[in-house]
């Protein structure tokens, strides 16, 4: 009778303790419901007998035809829920949808990459806070997303479950133990299948990096911040590829010149007008360059000898190289210029839109103007003024990386107090940098050329010149100023051992 099994299903949770379970009867519909662990039988007689497991005082249950010990399982109850765009900081309402990593029917887990975005600032990578499967795409590559709008709908799980497939009887109690330990341990290590795969390549543990993002997530950013500082580290030697053989050079007849492959590619001509919106980077730069004209701009350009900073590059060169560290003439360039700017804080500052009060920044967040496959953009290279040559020439390497592979953070691109362009990378020797608000200075830095000069005894010697032009904001700042700054900078550069003695 009915009565009865419900007598015997409160004694089973009696016995069982901790564990809930129930029994399914007729064509009901539940939430939970018991299933066999090799075989779903609906229980029709039961009773008890003597205990036959020592891991019970109590009586174990049995059905009549045959022995069938159970375990609790849950039915899937799906949900649709929409996935909305956070607020990304920075007072970024809108977002370009650059790429999208999933499609409608793909099943992601939480923290899988859902798609790319692009801010005025930065490229983000958007990831999932559900389990589930993708029911919907609200956006189309190069569509405008924008914040608290849904990005996707997901069709999340309700319950998921949680006990694996063993015999409850055996031991409950310390089934559930593990399987929580397992659930800790899983928590302690959150990153994206993408990041997984660089740690794995790099013969990184993710156990040793610490994570930047939500919950202490790992992202691509953290691992190559640790490759970067691991420079006096022995990591596992990887396997050597031997290079391919050299293809054979045949012979040109005479008079023909070989001309070299162009490094981009050869757009196809058309006679058609195009129209497009401005978006991403060219955005950002539309609102910064107009905030800029509202500046005064001072300029200033002087010509610095480098030959012996070339030298001193050339013996570190390979001290460095051998620490996993590649070191340019931007890593002297932006200490001597934090040093500088030790002995002219004014040009460390900023100016309240009212014109009223000056900032003072303590410290030297330098930021470099590098070109990149979607523009300009100026990572940050934060507080040089505690960080030696090597550090900053980490660090520089790092954004580079970053930078390359179009994974450039929020972080990365903001908090700049000064600015540097090494325009002359790409060629020129004179520039007319213009400030980025709300800094007050930025210096544009030309080629470096080999010419004559004379030397102390009037002899014409070879010489590695490169020309500086530097904008200041002359509401607040005068030439003077400009001009000793940029004096004392040259100083350091053309005697780079002078910068010894300022060094803490």
């Amino acid at each position: 009778s009915v009565p009865g099994k419900m007598a015997a299903l409160r004694t089973v949770r009696n016995v069982l303790g901790s564990v809930s379970v129930r029994l399914r009867f007729g064509t009901s519909r539940t939430a939970l419901r018991q299933v066999c662990v090799h075989h779903y039988r609906s229980c029709s007689n039961i009773h008890f007998t003597k205990p036959e497991y020592p891991a019970f005082n109590k009586s174990s249950l049995r059905n009549s035809t045959q022995s069938r010990f159970f375990r609790s399982s849950t039915a899937v109850n799906g949900q649709v829920v929409q996935f909305k765009l956070s607020d990304i900081g920075e007072g970024i309402t809108e977002v370009h949808v650059k790429e999208w990593y999933v499609n409608v029917g793909d099943t992601v887990s939480q923290f899988d990459s859902i798609c790319e975005v692009q801010s005025d600032k930065a490229s983000v990578t958007i990831t999932s806070r559900y389990d589930g499967v993708i029911r919907k795409i609200y956006y189309s590559v190069d569509d405008i997303a924008y914040v608290g709008k849904p990005l996707v709908d997901i069709e999340t799980e309700a319950v998921r479950a949680v006990i694996p497939e063993q015999d409850v009887v055996e031991a409950p109690a310390v089934l559930n133990e593990e399987h929580t330990h397992q659930e800790i341990k899983g928590q302690k290590v959150l990153a994206t299948p993408a990041v997984r795969r660089l740690a794995m390549e790099n013969n990184i543990k993710l156990s040793e990096v610490v994570g930047t993002g939500k919950d202490e997530r790992i992202l691509k950013e953290d691992i190559l911040n640790y490759l970067a500082k691991q420079t006096g580290a022995i990591l596992p030697p990887s396997p050597e590829i031997s290079p391919p053989p050299p293809e054979p050079v045949l012979s040109k007849p005479k008079g023909i010149l070989s001309v070299s492959k162009p490094k981009t590619p050869i757009l196809e001509f058309t006679d058609k007008d195009r129209t497009e919106p401005v978006k991403g980077i060219q955005k950002a730069m539309v609102k910064t360059m107009s905030a800029a004209l509202k500046i005064p701009h001072f300029g200033y350009s002087e010509e610095v000898n480098l030959t012996r900073l070339v030298k001193l590059r050339k013996e570190l060169k390979a001290v460095t190289e051998e620490r996993g560290i590649k070191l340019s003439y931007m890593p002297f360039f932006l200490k001597a210029a934090s040093l500088g700017l030790l002995q002219h804080p004014i040009l460390n500052s900023s100016l309240d839109e009212n014109c009223q009060f000056i900032t003072y920044k303590a410290s030297h967040n330098i930021g470099i103007a590098m070109d990149t496959q979607q523009g300009l953009l100026v990572p940050v290279v934060k507080n040089i003024q505690a960080l030696s040559v090597f550090e900053v020439a980490a660090e520089l390497n790092r954004l580079q990386t970053l930078g390359s592979a179009n994974h450039l953070g929020t972080n990365d691109l903001t908090g700049g107090t000064f600015t540097l362009s090494n325009i002359g990378s790409i060629g020129g020797t004179y520039a007319k940098p213009v400030i980025l608000p709300p800094e007050v200075a930025i210096g544009a830095i030309g080629k470096i050329q080999v010419l004559p000069r004379f030397n102390d005894k009037d002899e014409v010697i070879k010489a590695h010149i490169m020309n500086v032009s530097w904008s200041a904001d002359h509401r607040i700042i005068d030439g003077a100023t400009m001009a000793r700054f940029s004096n004392l900078w040259k100083s350091y550069l053309e005697n780079p051992a002078s910068m010894l003695l300022d060094l803490k």
